[in-house]
């Protein structure tokens, strides 16, 4: 295997594995200190800078499913830009992917939830609307 190729993988597991250690712990500490940091970073109730500290690494910092992060992944992350895909996915079927993960929808395992949208229902909805705004 060629040593990119490696690396990449290797990131993309770590990524993967780091986000479920944060699914698991959701209700405790560990949970809280990701809430902390999130608004600390700016992420708060902006929904554009949550997107980019958390879903912007696979998907894209324009949702064309290009990411970094998601370039060793099969299948490949979404791309929020496909207006078929825009038109037929339902936005409860997207905020529940993005709040308990893809396979929650029939998706990949890969995309890992994110409990701490669990308590933010408006941040969670508003998250929608941004990835609904990225169609062309």
């Amino acid at each position: 295997m060629d040593l990119k190729i490696a690396l990449v993988a290797c990131g993309a597991l770590l990524l993967t594995v780091g986000c479920n250690k944060e699914e698991k712990a959701s209700g405790g500490a560990v949970g809280a200190a990701t809430g902390a940091a999130t608004a600390a970073a700016g992420g708060g109730d902006d929904p554009a800078a949550y997107y980019k500290m958390k879903c912007a690494v696979c998907h894209g910092d324009t949702g064309g499913g290009d990411g970094p992060g998601g370039s060793a992944l099969t299948p490949k992350p979404r791309n929020f830009t496909d207006a078929a895909w825009q038109g037929s996915a339902k936005d409860e079927d997207i905020k529940k992917s993005i709040i308990e993960g893809g396979a929650a929808v029939g998706k990949s395992a890969a995309m890992p939830g994110n409990p701490d949208l669990r308590g933010k229902p408006a941040l969670a909805d508003a998250l929608v609307k941004h990835i609904r705004a990225m169609k062309k």
